[in-house]
């Protein structure tokens, strides 16, 4: 059930939802009684209607509500009013660890600190007979003051045996749901016994809370899988790989605690929970010791500190051996070195190294177009070498380049000689293209449709996908190594694709010269260099501060690196000012939407400025100091500019301007995407998102609250030609009567859907290219403003009746470094407007010494 703003459930109003899942709504309520701010889950119907069921479920959860503990999220009252259930529970305000972890692996330091809290509280309900079985970070609250909290103990049982006289006292739930062979929780963090359906104790918890933390740490999951049935196996069979591997910051202390917590076998798992607990703590409280040394004394059971210090010692004994050879070799060993390359001002497309150690790439340099260019190390000077705009791809063992002619992303395959030559052109429709070791033949990547062909020799695919990228023939030539999205992966030459490692930002692959795979990941504003074997095996081999891209390995093994400097920014001007002024705030300033008055804008910062996560602002168009309103993506301002519409986590958020408190709608199992905009009275919201196995789709929701709506048929895009998975800049598709909708079906046609969802046919809209996309309605109710995505971003404005267009503005940022226009936001009258653009400036250099 879905209950309003205002309305009563016993002696709680409901004030705003706070979210749903499988085991009910959630609602941020006031106990009217106390006068004290709550969270009201509101029990699903078949639960609330089975009386067995919910007999069982409120007599566990009342001794859930026994366990009086500051890491366990504290329940006030079980109630029921008319056929609804509900319990009132402690209201926790900060952040879920799931969304904590989206940022990546968190500090040593913090991971203790909430792991330690977390076993404690599991502590405490294990001592009171409760097992939680559903123990996963969605499942963790982080106070803004930094304390962990356990939430949902809708899945626990009771492990104490009932008395005989029927006592309504810490009894055993004996149900479907609870005896062997049914398997309950969440897939990905069960432990061995809960996947294959046999009775569970209080060390399963255990296991669960070693796959959190393991996540914590590493940043990926323990176990994970294409399907359920794959997950579970894994749970099973096979074990994570090794903390260190993945990440070689965290303590030894850590990953022990972490693999004893994992072992496959419960009687391997800690005899009691408090030890638990008492190890994490203990590591915390002793991190430098335990990062200096290697090893602390953590375990508090004289056989746990017999096995660890037994440990230090092989440690220690292992780090004095490697000490002597490191020693013996350290006049061997080069440092690693910089040498800079190049020294202008502009932006490098690709790099790549010749056989004889010269280097080609090409660069649009003092704004000028792109051109080739060589160069050496230890020569300050390049030279162009006098063809026509074109990147290079490849370069072969006999000195043959494979370039991509002219400046767009797709374009045509074409081959000349490094020694001078007109290219000969081979192929059309080509994204990258790398030479086989013998120069005899390429791997071109193909754009075909909406899909990517990846094929060797050309015309035999052996791979098909969105989004591969950068693909590398391996020394031997039996691999193709490329990237697709955050994952590396490779492919041999029968067709058989193996994922090998998943990083939050990858910038850049190639082959080392002995078969390994070096990549470049970045993070947080700096950059590592990292090696993966075909077999998996992970290592890292350099840090450095900065944003480095990995173009090439040179048969030596240097690495051809090129830092990028790359800022977002806003320029806009409005109704009745002489000139445009800047309007970025940060490094990375998006533009989201213009206020209807065209006096606030509202900005994302998506770089480095922001933190961890990004950061949503509103600036006024007087150039007045931005404000910031909390993180997530900013979407839409409301008409009255008292609220913004933000995606947090793929849920839907209001976030207030002034005073007040964010509102975060329910949306069950839909996930919305990066666009949405307010109607125009305000009361609603329009969202893109999608159910798990769908395609997307539009969504209405009330501000006032409830469920999303949905009110297009599925594969509704949204987002505008060339703006990828980013947001929708500056997308408002709702008439100014708030009666249509202008959107594209699944095959890019444009039509105007009726915004009430009567099903009635929409009404095709003629007039726009394939480039081409609505960007919002003109005042008029008539006509539409329309952006083409070319070099001139020119916007027109189109007559819906006649499908006639007239320019209205082209954008055209000048400056050095002026870039790709990212996003243009404007009033419904034309006569204010803003628009966003990426400036860059690139380096490269010759890193040598690394093994």
């Amino acid at each position: 059930m879905t209950l309003a703003a205002g309305s009563r459930l016993g002696p709680y109003e409901i004030l705003s939802p706070l979210g749903a899942g499988g085991m009910g709504e959630v609602y941020r309520a006031r106990d009217t009684r106390l006068d004290r701010t709550v969270a009201l889950k509101v029990l699903p119907v078949e639960v609330a209607a089975d009386a067995e069921r919910l007999r069982r479920f409120e007599k566990e959860a009342r001794s859930a509500s026994s366990l009086n503990h500051p890491a366990i999220v504290t329940i006030y009252e079980i109630g029921r009013e008319g056929s609804t259930s509900f319990i009132a529970m402690e209201l926790v305000a900060g952040k879920t660890l799931r969304e904590l972890l989206f940022a990546g692996p968190l500090p040593v330091r913090r991971l203790l600190t909430v792991g330690a809290q977390v076993a404690d509280g599991l502590a405490k309900a294990h001592a009171a007979g409760i097992v939680h079985r559903d123990l996963k970070p969605e499942n963790v609250m982080v106070t803004d003051d930094g304390f962990a909290k356990i939430l949902d103990f809708g899945l626990a049982k009771l492990t104490r045996p009932e008395p005989e006289s029927g006592q309504e006292t810490n009894a055993p739930t004996v149900s479907a749901g609870t005896e062997p062979g049914v398997v309950m929780g969440t897939v990905g963090y069960m432990s061995p016994e809960q996947a294959t359906g046999r009775l569970l104790d209080f060390r399963s918890d255990q296991f669960s809370l070693g796959s959190v933390l393991y996540e914590m740490a590493t940043g990926e999951r323990a176990f994970s899988g294409k399907t359920k049935p794959e997950i579970l196996a894994a749970i099973i069979r096979d074990d994570p790989e090794s903390i260190g591997a993945v990440n070689s910051k965290i303590p030894p202390p850590v990953r022990w605690i972490v693999e004893r917590c994992m072992a496959k076998e419960p009687r391997e798992r800690y005899a009691s929970t408090e030890d638990l607990a008492r190890d994490l703590a203990n590591v915390r409280d002793h991190l430098s010791e335990a990062t200096l040394s290697g090893a602390a004394l953590v375990a508090s059971a004289p056989r746990a500190r017999w096995r660890l210090s037994a440990a230090l010692m092989l440690l220690v004994m292992a780090a004095a051996a490697a000490g002597l050879w490191a020693g013996k070799r350290i006049g061997l060993r080069p440092v690693p070195t910089f040498r800079q390359l190049t020294f202008r001002h502009g932006g490098i497309q690709l790099a790549r190294f010749a056989p004889d150690g010269t280097v080609v790439y090409g660069a649009e340099w003092d704004g000028k177009p792109s051109e080739l260019f060589t160069t050496r190390p230890g020569n300050p000077e390049s030279r162009s070498l006098g063809l026509p705009p074109a990147s290079i791809f490849s370069i072969s063992s006999s000195g043959e380049m494979a370039l991509r002619l002219g400046a767009d992303f797709v374009g045509t395959l074409a081959r000349a000689p490094l020694a001078g030559g007109a290219p000969r052109q081979v192929l059309e429709g080509v994204v990258a293209a790398d030479w086989t070791p013998d120069g005899r033949a390429l791997a071109v990547l193909r754009q075909v449709g909406d899909k990517r062909r990846l094929e060797l020799p050309m015309g035999k695919v052996l791979y098909e996908g969105r989004i591969p990228w950068s693909p590398r023939v391996s020394p031997r030539g039996d691999r193709i190594a490329f990237q697709e999205g955050s994952q590396i992966s490779i492919v041999d030459l029968s067709g058989k694709k193996t994922d090998l490692v998943r990083e939050r930002y990858i910038d850049g692959l190639a082959w080392s010269p002995d078969g390994e795979i070096w990549y470049a990941a970045a993070e947080g504003g700096n950059s590592t260099i990292r090696a993966v074997t075909p077999g998996g095996r992970r290592r890292q081999l350099y840090a450095m501060p900065g944003n480095f891209i990995l173009d090439d390995i040179g048969p030596d093994g240097q690495l051809l690196l090129e830092r990028d400097s790359m800022s977002y920014e806003i320029v806009g001007m409005t109704a009745g000012e002489p000139r445009e002024r800047s309007l970025s705030w940060l490094d990375q300033s998006r533009v989201a939407d213009l206020s209807s008055d065209g006096k606030t804008l509202l900005i994302n910062e998506t770089g480095a400025g922001s933190g961890a996560d990004s950061a949503v602002y509103i600036r006024g168009m007087d150039g007045s100091p931005a404000v910031r309103l909390g993180e997530g993506i900013g979407l839409a301002l409301s008409p009255d500019v008292k609220w913004v519409l933000t995606l947090q986590s793929g849920r839907a958020v209001l976030l207030p301007t002034g005073a007040g408190e964010a509102r975060i709608w329910p949306s069950g199992a839909i996930q919305f995407r990066d666009a949405g905009a307010f109607f125009p009275d305000g009361t609603r919201v329009l969202l893109a998102g999608a159910e798990p196995g769908h395609s997307s789709r539009l969504y209405i929701l009330d501000v006032a609250g409830g469920l999303p709506r949905p009110i297009t048929p599925e594969g509704v895009s949204h987002v505008p030609p060339g703006e990828g998975s980013g947001v929708a800049f500056g997308w408002n598709p709702i008439s100014p009567d708030g009666a249509l909708i202008a959107s594209r079906d699944a095959d890019g046609r444009w039509f105007l859907y009726p915004a009430d969802g009567s099903g009635v046919s929409p009404r095709p809209v003629s007039g726009i290219g394939s480039h081409e996309a609505i960007l919002r309605w003109a005042v008029d109710g008539k006509s539409v403003f329309v952006r083409r995505k070319d070099p001139t971003n020119a916007v027109f404005r189109l007559d819906l009746s006649s499908g006639r267009k007239t320019p209205w503005r082209e954008f055209l940022p000048a400056g050095l470094g002026s870039g790709q226009v990212l996003g243009i936001v404007l009033t419904s009258d034309g006569k204010s407007y803003a628009y966003g653009y990426t400036r860059y400036h690139s380096d490269l250099f010759v890193l040598e010494g690394l093994k």
